[in-house]
């Protein structure tokens, strides 16, 4: 199921291919998605350079859609540098892969972005904004992130109060047909709730995409788990772009940027070590034949047993 998965090492600038060649991947008969890991810093520009490069490289590999991480934008070292770096979907930064995504034909998904927020002259908050971008560079899709990471790990080191200038988002949004297949949206702290996924399945999706900057502390012990049981529960292909290393002197990434099939199996996994690229084979046969051979949600009672308890 692998199409192929290349890493670019960040500070010694070679690849490594693995199981693939150039003639399987200009004569493969499924779409092919990019599930992209970076590490981003306070620097806008430097990270944006990044990001142009992995989405070249996908581009190359030939990927019609491809995922960048939540906070690909950047990862401000303080809540004032957060705030002062953030921009509305009008801003640059949006634009500027509008005119990528145009240029090169593919659809983006920009997994977390500093959203500033509808009152931002009067309350200075902002939301947690995946946005879809078509090939045409239009925005077809946003998400605002629904929960919020208020954790509190002692022992740990794991200590961030999202809300403190971050806005919930209001509702999810139906999942975006795209070329690689029907994606709902997800950003990071959201994989932790299955309701929002079954909701996204019930609404049509095959594809659930979770961007992310987890932490090392609880992607050690969560990461591949929950990303993997969301696949075997919703019958969906589970993508997961993923920040990884050290971002500034107060946060590190736990990278393993994932493609899960909908039986539960990696299809790639990028390490938690090296910014990179990974390359899958979207095979909706696969779905349909697992949705049809385990047919889970035929099986769903009605909503008042599962209530019964209430």
């Amino acid at each position: 199921m692998v199409f192929s998965q290349i890493l670019w090492k960040q500070h010694h600038l070679f690849w490594r291919l693995q199981a693939v060649t150039s003639h399987h991947r200009m004569n493969s008969s499924h779409p092919v998605a990019a599930v992209c890991q970076m590490t981003s810093t306070p620097d806008k520009e430097a990270n944006l350079t990044t990001c142009e490069r992995l989405i070249l490289q996908a581009k190359e590999g030939g990927a019609s859609m491809i995922f960048l991480p939540e906070g690909f934008d950047y990862l401000g070292s303080s809540r004032e540098e957060t705030l002062q770096l953030s921009e509305s979907l009008q801003g640059d930064i949006i634009s500027r892969y509008s005119q990528l995504a145009r240029k090169l034909k593919v659809w983006l998904s920009l997994g977390g972005f500093h959203e500033r927020g509808h009152n931002w002259e009067n309350d200075r908050r902002i939301y947690n904004s995946h946005v879809i971008i078509n090939g045409q560079g239009e925005i077809v899709s946003v998400y605002r992130k629904g929960h919020l990471f208020d954790v509190e790990l002692t022992g740990k080191g794991v200590s961030l109060k999202e809300s403190a200038f971050t806005n919930p988002g209001p509702s999810l949004v139906p999942p975006v047909q795209t070329p690689v297949g029907k994606v709902g949206l997800g950003i990071c702290y959201d994989l932790r709730f299955p309701e929002m996924s079954s909701a996204l399945q019930r609404s049509g999706a095959e594809i659930l995409t979770y961007p992310s900057a987890f932490t090392v502390a609880t992607g050690t012990a969560h990461w591949e788990v929950l990303l993997r049981a969301r696949a075997i529960e919703t019958q969906c292909y589970v993508l997961a772009a993923a920040q990884v290393g050290a971002h500034h002197g107060k946060r590190s990434s736990y990278g393993h940027t994932i493609a899960v099939d909908p039986w539960g199996v990696v299809m790639a996994d990028c390490g938690g070590t090296d910014v990179g690229v990974a390359l899958v084979e979207i095979d909706m046969d696969r779905l349909k034949d697992t949705r049809r051979d385990m047919p889970v949600q035929k099986h769903r009672r009605e909503k008042e047993f599962y209530c019964s308890l209430d």
